[in-house]
């Protein structure tokens, strides 16, 4: 019998403020505080997940590795649609969140340059290969 695997439970993130963490989380991708973490009287890590609950992500207090992931990519969230994936822009537009736009992925779509107080690169991806709906190729 083959082992099998069902998905992923949970995506942990090293993060230096764990309450600015949060608060950014919250704020950007409409993430929810599902528990805290608090050992020896101190809040070491959140869980959070998305209104649908299908979307777990933790953070948890370590400065250093949190330092050492600043730049990288560790997370690429699913958006079903293009359609979707422009509402995301949008939002992030609207927040004034900095990122690099839509962009041709290897399949699909997917938003860069958008970066957690740590400097960790969040995606938002679609393997949605349609267009938008407007020009050819504009994707602003």
């Amino acid at each position: 019998m083959d082992a099998a695997l069902s998905g992923f439970h949970h995506v942990k993130l090293p993060v230096t403020d764990v309450v600015r963490s949060r608060d950014w989380y919250e704020r950007v991708l409409g993430l929810h505080t599902h528990l805290e973490f608090v050992e020896d009287g101190t809040l070491m890590g959140i869980a959070l997940r998305d209104a649908n609950d299908t979307v777990d992500l933790a953070i948890r207090h370590d400065p250093g590795r949190a330092a050492a992931m600043a730049g990288f990519d560790p997370i690429a969230l699913c958006v079903p649609t293009h359609r979707d994936l422009d509402v995301w822009k949008q939002r992030l537009d609207d927040l004034g969140e900095p990122h690099g736009g839509i962009v041709a992925g290897h399949a699909g779509q997917v938003i860069v340059g958008l970066h957690d107080p740590d400097g960790m690169e969040v995606r938002l991806y679609t393997p949605d290969d349609r267009d938008s709906g407007g020009p050819e190729g504009d994707h602003s």
